[in-house]
């Protein structure tokens, strides 16, 4: 989130936000033969298949096909001409120009494409609206690149062609970068007879497990990783398998997985009446004809359903709950209040959501998004209601435009689109405008202030359809008395709703609360509607870590000479899980489509408590919603009380450290020493690149036995190398001997001096990586501590237990007993491999390098 500073009257960006900037949308010629000294590139430093890294730097001498290259910290480097990137576009101005002149092309006269072409450059200045990714690096690019990020491609067919047809289109969705929602309720329940083949089928969730590693393999071998999104109904008969499918390793793992919940299923759960699983008839001799996966239409055509099983319907919520509590998935859909409150609720119903659940659409429906930064529109503390209105206008029209400037690739997308002009314009900045005007994010005082603000946002954008509308015609399908019958617009008042009877609407939804992690990163704002995360981070570099403030953070501080924040800076995890969705509902009301929203909640929120949470998501009208709790991914045992925070246990909890290893339930042999009841031995508390270790070192015969490496978060990527780097050491100082005897030696030799992306410390107390950290751990065990030895106390081993399985803040920062500032609560990064991946707006996005999921 580096500043911009301005520069001959263009925006210069700096840091990570020119990074992500010049590699993810301004404009690249990809011919290495045309690079020259003075150039900007984008030149690879780390040649990684999984880790690459480049960094931008300036062409300082060229030798045949070998660059020398000063990269923006000064460092020089040295590079072959088809491992660069020569940016033709240094600037926003640049991509801005760009974007406006492309989208303004599509009026229909030259006065009009002048006159839309100023005002969209207008509204692109200075990060206004802030456009999506896909529309930022397509528009104007080639005649190839969609301007859509993702798609919902119809239920499958229930037969074989029908599901090998949805895979193929999914491939080919995928394979140009677009992510992909598909609903699974169409597919026969497991055991289901087939009767063309004599059998049974294998079930909804089998089929599901081929399109989630066919997701897998795209993502491997694609230039983007692959995105979907696989949903269930409440009615399925395989809806329990579902739920519980990502319990069994392997099966689906390239998917996010979301129910879609009724408002039959959920007055079943409030009244405790029990709920029928069911699907239709399959012998019905018209059932391969009309059987589409909508189970509405099929019992108004007077269809017979069979019945697989009845269940209590609080049973069947509860165990949603325990899974979402116990790892984040599935997800839920409130879908059958999603269609009442629809546009298109009478022509074209809602079946599934796009990857990051913002987007609700209807089979080949698309995403066609970008973001208003409402952080430009807070002036001398108040917000500029004139100027918004106006971006918000100007907003509409440029994404209306989008459906017309696109390419597309699926005739079925197009005559979708073209039928209902879909577009979503979302906010990004919402935390940092609540700032400047001093309001506390959560509290009472901002849920009336997002009412009043996203109600004139809403109300703005449809006065700017229905005038597009009256001047270029309606969308196809739209009939005026059944528009207006929809529950959202049945919020409107008379003036409003008379407006569209007489103008018409030019699009049938208008607003998406869509993920913006790494647009909103680049611009160095709040993403989407979520709170900054945290206000103060490291950046590491050649020197360790430096301590950095995001921009309206940094600016207080320097203003007021104190690093003490006002309360209305507030972090997402200073917010209650309650506080996130009463932010979210209060939003929702005013909001066509969905949010992309993550209730955060510590470790120790109980199943009854995420119970609560879901029930009061449902009361307020979200429609769906997503709760991250701390450390989600690796409990075991369910829980429905807190557990007592009683300081006599912490000794037991250190003692549970050196047992955590349970290494021997294998059947032994001749080679392999098993764990004596009782070790001794020592803890050791190490600061590493990716956090702080406990690394604990027990000892067996006089030798070191057993290595317990605790790091992170439970449930991250962190924790889990780090846990299984222990359990291999572990296993090699038990199997078998060395003619020496001295297995541990060996070990540090092999770990010792492993580096990194950096290291933290100098001199003797240098630790390049984890594994050097553990190799030092034993080298104290064997040789003895000196003054610098940083031995854990029992107290301390206790906390790094209840920080990996149970803390309640490790989002925070902490300040340990040296006064070292330190961040808990991040995982590693799949794109640039950094300690740097936040969970916010339903989403991840990385700190370090941009990288984002969703966007």
């Amino acid at each position: 989130m580096e500043a911009v500073t301005e520069s001959q009257g263009k925006m210069r960006l700096e840091g990570l936000s020119e990074k992500i900037f010049l590699d993810r949308y301004a404009l690249k010629d990809t011919d290495p033969d045309h690079i020259q000294e003075g150039d900007t590139v984008l030149v690879l430093t780390h040649d990684d298949p999984k880790f690459p890294k480049k960094e931008v730097g300036i062409v300082t001498k060229r030798t045949g096909s070998e660059l020398e290259v000063e990269l923006r910290n000064g460092e020089m480097v040295t590079s072959n001409a088809d491992k660069a990137l020569r940016t033709l576009e240094q600037t926003p101005e640049e991509m801005w120009d760009r974007l406006a002149k492309t989208i303004a092309s599509v009026e229909t006269t030259p006065e009009k494409q002048q006159e839309w072409q100023e005002k969209f450059r207008s509204l692109l200045d200075d990060w206004k609206l802030v456009p999506g990714g896909r529309i930022a690096a397509g528009a104007g690019a080639n005649d190839e690149l969609t301007l859509y990020n993702c798609y919902v491609i119809p239920s499958p067919h229930d037969s074989r062609g029908g599901i090998m047809e949805t895979l193929g289109q999914m491939t080919e969705i995928m394979s140009r970068g677009g992510g992909v929602g598909i609903n699974l309720s169409s597919l026969r329940p497991r055991r289901a007879q087939v009767k063309g083949v004599n059998g049974s089928s294998s079930g909804s969730v089998s089929w599901g497990g081929l399109f989630s590693h066919t997701t897998g393999l795209i993502e491997q071998g694609g230039s983007r990783r692959g995105a979907l999104m696989l949903i269930m109904n409440d009615w399925h008969p395989d809806l329990l398998e579902f739920i519980t499918v990502k319990q069994n390793m392997g099966m689906i793992t390239n998917a996010n997985l979301s129910v879609a919940i009724s408002n039959g299923f959920m007055k079943a759960v409030k009244e405790d009446l029990e709920w029928e699983l069911k699907f239709p008839d399959t012998t019905d001799p018209e059932y391969d004809e009309v059987w589409d996966g909508n189970l509405d239409k099929w019992l108004s055509l007077g269809k017979e359903v069979r019945v697989y099983k009845t269940v209590r319907a609080r049973d069947v919520w509860h165990m949603i709950i325990e899974s979402a509590w116990k790892s984040a998935e599935p997800g839920i859909v409130f879908m059958e209040y999603y269609n009442q409150m629809s546009n298109s609720w009478y022509f074209n119903p809602i079946i599934c959501t796009n990857p990051c659940g913002e987007q609700g659409l209807p089979g080949w429906g698309v995403c066609n998004l970008s973001a208003i930064n409402l952080s430009k529109f807070a002036k001398d503390g108040e917000v500029d209601w004139d100027s918004l209105s106006t971006a918000v206008r100007y907003s509409v029209r440029f994404l209306d435009n989008v459906v017309d400037a696109t390419p597309y690739h699926f005739e079925e997308n197009k005559a979708n689109q073209k039928n209902e002009r879909r577009v979503g314009l979302g906010t990004m900045g919402l935390a940092e405008m609540m700032i400047h005007l001093k309001i506390r994010y959560g509290s009472p005082e901002s849920l009336e202030f997002l009412d009043k603000l996203y109600a004139f946002i809403a109300r703005e954008s449809y006065l700017a359809s229905s005038e597009i509308a009256a001047e270029k015609g309606s969308f196809p399908a739209f009939i005026a008395d059944k528009f207006l019958e929809s529950g959202f617009m049945k919020q409107f008042d008379d003036e409003l709703r008379e407006t569209i009877r007489e103008n018409g609407m030019r699009n049938v939804t208008v607003l998406t609360q869509a993920p913006t992690g790494s647009t909103g990163t680049m611009v160095g704002t709040s993403t989407g509607i979520e709170p900054f995360y945290a206000f103060e981070y490291f950046r590491q570099s050649r020197l360790g870590f430096d301590k950095q403030y995001v921009p309206i953070a940094k600016q207080w501080v320097e203003e007021n000479d104190s690093e003490t924040l006002p309360d209305y800076f507030v972090s997402a995890m200073d917010l209650s899980a309650e506080d996130h969705v009463r932010v979210q509902g209060a939003i929702q009301k005013w909001v066509d489509s969905s949010i992309s929203k993550t209730a955060n909640a510590p470790a120790d929120f109980t199943v009854e408590e995420t119970k609560a949470l879901y029930e009061l998501a449902f009361d307020l009208g979200c429609k769906g919603v997503t709760i991250y709790r701390d450390g989600s991914r690796d409990v075991q045992v369910l829980t429905t009380k807190k557990d007592e925070k009683d300081s006599k246990k912490e000794p037991e909890k250190a003692e549970k450290i050196a047992q955590s290893t349970d290494l021997d339930e294998a059947a032994p042999t001749k080679d392999y020493r098993r764990r004596p009841l009782r070790l001794k031995g020592a803890t050791y508390k190490m600061k590493t690149p990716l956090g702080k270790a406990y690394i604990t070192v027990n000892e067996a015969d006089g030798a070191p036995f057993e290595v317990i490496v605790n790091v992170g978060k439970a449930g991250s990527d962190v924790f889990a190398m780090s846990e299984a780097l222990g359990r291999v050491s572990t296993l090699f100082l038990r199997f078998g001997q060395l003619p020496d005897g001295n297995k541990a030696r060996l070990l540090i030799k092999h770990l010792k001096g492993i580096g990194g992306s950096g290291a933290v410390g100098f001199g003797a107390n240098r630790v390049d990586s984890i594994p050097d950290a553990v190799a030092k751990a034993i080298e104290f065990y064997l040789d003895g501590e000196d003054d610098s030895a940083p031995v854990a106390s029992a107290s301390e081993v206790a906390y790094a237990d209840m920080t990996a399985a149970s803390a309640t803040d490790t989002h925070k920062h902490d300040r340990d007993e040296d006064g070292d500032v330190y961040r808990e609560g991040l995982d590693l990064c799949p794109e640039c491999g950094a300690a740097a991946l936040v969970a916010e707006e339903g989403c991840k996005h990385c700190e370090a390098c941009g990288y984002s999921r969703c966007s």
